[in-house]
């Protein structure tokens, strides 16, 4: 799934790999701290607190979160937190993104977009457990390095697109799962038109207080299901705009 080769650019950060037996020997050192730490995430912070699908579990213990922050912050890269990744925007913590994922019940043939590429973490994750990711940025500085990111860390399943994504990808559409990962003021309809039949949608509602909601298409309509309190940067565009 991962190819690891030299590259460095702004927030990414990948070990070098054959340039001598001190750097593949740091390299692998540093690896195996990473995997460690990431057992670690995955016991203390994700089952603790009562994520049981397997498959996200596994996501989570496969994928270098501290690949998608800056090398400075690697250290705190599996801590159950937030984290800057610039442009005024986070990494949201692990439990969050487990739960989120989770909540969506994905198959291995589901399509999904997501809207708020970020660091591009959470479409990695997505990655791993569907057909099928779309995923859309609005800050084009992140999405031009999360582009790279992921094309570098060998995905074939992820498209990405730089842009508003309030009204989703309605080309692409419709999709089984749809995740936002930023705060809307109220769910946008264009979201809830592009669910696919019995597709869900996972999304932040709220200003300073916040749910997690669900919304799922089923043959009786609309189900909406209040999940969990959380805290997301809000989503900007058209969705600010609407407010």
């Amino acid at each position: 799934m991962f190819k690891v080769g030299p590259l460095a650019i702004a927030g990414l950060s990948l070990p070098l790999v054959g340039c001598g037996s001190q750097l593949d020997a740091d390299s692998k050192s540093s690896a195996d701290r990473a995997a460690t730490d990431r057992e670690s995430m995955v016991g203390s912070q994700l089952t603790a607190r009562g994520i049981r699908d397997h498959r996200v579990l596994e996501a989570m213990r496969e994928i270098p979160r501290h690949l998608f922050v800056s090398p400075l912050l690697k250290p705190e890269a599996y801590e159950d937190s937030p984290l800057p990744i610039g442009c005024g925007q986070t990494i949201t913590q692990p439990y969050v993104v487990a739960f989120m994922t989770e909540a969506l019940a994905l198959k291995s043939t589901d399509r999904a977009l997501e809207v708020g590429t970020g660091s591009g973490y959470q479409a990695a994750v997505l990655a791993r457990l569907c057909h099928e990711i779309y995923t859309i940025e609005i800050v084009e500085p992140l999405a031009r390095v999360a582009r790279l990111r992921l094309k570098t860390l060998g995905y074939k399943n992820i498209h990405c697109r730089t842009g508003d994504g309030y009204k989703g990808w309605p080309e692409a559409a419709p999709f089984d799962a749809i995740v936002v990962t930023a705060a809307a003021p109220q769910v946008p309809q264009p979201l809830i038109d592009q669910l696919a039949p019995g597709g869900r949608l996972i999304i932040p509602v709220g200003d300073w207080s916040q749910s997690l909601i669900r919304i799922t298409r089923t043959g009786a309509g609309i189900k909406r299901e209040t999940l969990l309190p959380v805290r997301f940067v809000p989503m900007t565009g058209e969705a600010s705009r609407r407010h």
